[in-house]
């Protein structure tokens, strides 16, 4: 007679978990960021404001960001003007727009990742999705699994509301879904539309004029899984997935806030987030590479959330990381801006992409050994410690 430890020994996976597959999708709307405060402020009505929009436009010269996409255009933002209105109620206007966008957006970047893995749908046995773009039920997790016509008994997650460290935490629960119920396949998909942070400016909330100026449409989708005794053979592992961690920061209540009101999702940054995030780096990769010896952070390849230039900048000052360290970090944030919780999967698909496009020997640009890490409201800290694979088992990129 089977006993307990049996089956649950029965019912667990063997091998580390494995990035299979990336997708990702933008909406076909692009603005570029020379334009963006001339084009903001003229559809907020706004153009009075001379010297906010003075300011405004300082900001979006130092983002570092080339262009972004938004689903919000023109015609819908004039159909909508309390959207447009600082403060004005317009909660169920956004949330026309992103409960049924959002998983629409998914859709795209997740057939993507499909058609990449090589397998049936039908194999997909969990879904984990994450947005920060509105709230609903059934949630953006079962609209879908609907639209992907996926297996009724799929296992659904849904996260709302994490916020931009959520790109790592998705990760880091995908690794926990594969590595212990065997033959697991785990979609991980991550949405973000910015319809319900969008609002005009106001000279006594600055700090949603940076989000103004930072913040872009994507969705990034990853299949997970173990390779080890059930790995079929068009499945080609991209990255393993070692370890991961969650951690809040010390002395850091505050920092990073957004609360959910009639006026949609505003943010509030209330310290020095690029600081605390570089003052506490070291802790963090100490605790993540302590037990495989690494202490050179520049051994590393690196895909770090792109939350504003001063964090990345502030991260390669204090860890003393070489200038190409954090280029795809930087890449990302120029031709995307701050996707939230979708960016660091945009940049683990440049890395792997780069790295077949420039001979690699590995997915990680030819290292061995990389960090993803991602930061958001808490202040809290995702870190995960991934292993590259060699090239030769990566399909080609066009």
């Amino acid at each position: 007679m089977a006993t307990v430890p049996m089956v649950a020994e029965e019912i667990r996976a063997e091998g580390v978990a494995m990035v299979l597959a990336i997708g990702t999708a933008t909406p076909s709307n692009c603005v570029y960021q020379s334009d963006y405060p001339d084009y903001y402020f003229r559809l907020t009505n706004s153009d009075h404001l001379t010297q906010l929009k003075d300011k405004f436009t300082r900001m979006c010269e130092k983002s570092m960001i080339r262009k972004r996409y938004m689903y919000l255009t023109e015609e819908i933002l004039k159909a909508n003007p309390n959207i447009c209105a600082y403060k004005a109620p317009s909660l169920d206007a956004r949330q026309d727009i992103v409960v049924p966008q959002v998983p629409r957006l998914a859709k795209e970047a997740a057939s993507k990742a499909i058609k990449e893995w090589g397998r049936p749908k039908s194999h997909i046995t969990h879904l984990i999705f994450c947005t920060t773009s509105g709230v609903d039920m059934p949630g953006a997790d079962y609209q879908l699994t609907r639209l992907l016509a996926l297996s009724p008994s799929v296992n659904r997650f849904m996260l709302y509301q994490q916020g931009c460290f959520a790109g790592g935490t998705v990760l880091r629960l995908a690794k926990d879904l594969a590595e212990n119920n065997s033959g697991a396949r785990v979609l991980v998909v991550c949405s973000e539309i910015t319809a319900v942070t969008f609002r005009g400016p106001s000279e006594s909330h600055l700090d949603s004029l940076v989000g103004q100026a930072l913040f872009g449409d994507g969705a990034a989708a990853v299949i997970i899984g173990t390779t080890a005794g059930n790995a079929s053979s068009v499945e080609r592992p991209l990255f393993q997935l070692v370890s991961a961690a969650q951690t809040i920061v010390a002395e850091s209540e505050g920092a990073i806030e957004g609360h959910l009101r009639e006026a949609g999702l505003t943010f509030h940054l209330m310290k020095d987030v690029p600081g605390l995030i570089s003052n506490n780096i070291h802790q963090c990769l100490r605790e993540a590479f302590g037990a495989l010896g690494i202490t050179d952070w520049n051994s590393l390849f690196w895909i770090a959330h792109p939350g504003g230039p001063a964090i990345l900048d502030q991260l390669e000052a204090k860890l003393g990381l070489n200038e190409d360290k954090l280029r795809a970090s930087r890449h990302v944030l120029r031709e995307y801006g701050n996707m939230s919780s979708a960016c660091v999967l945009f940049i683990l698909d440049e890395i792997r992409k780069w790295s077949a496009e420039e001979g690699k020997c590995t997915t990680g640009e030819g290292l061995e050994w990389g960090v993803l890490f991602g930061f958001g409201p808490g202040l809290t800290v995702e870190t995960l410690v991934l292993r590259s694979v060699p090239i030769t088992n990566t399909p080609m990129y066009n």
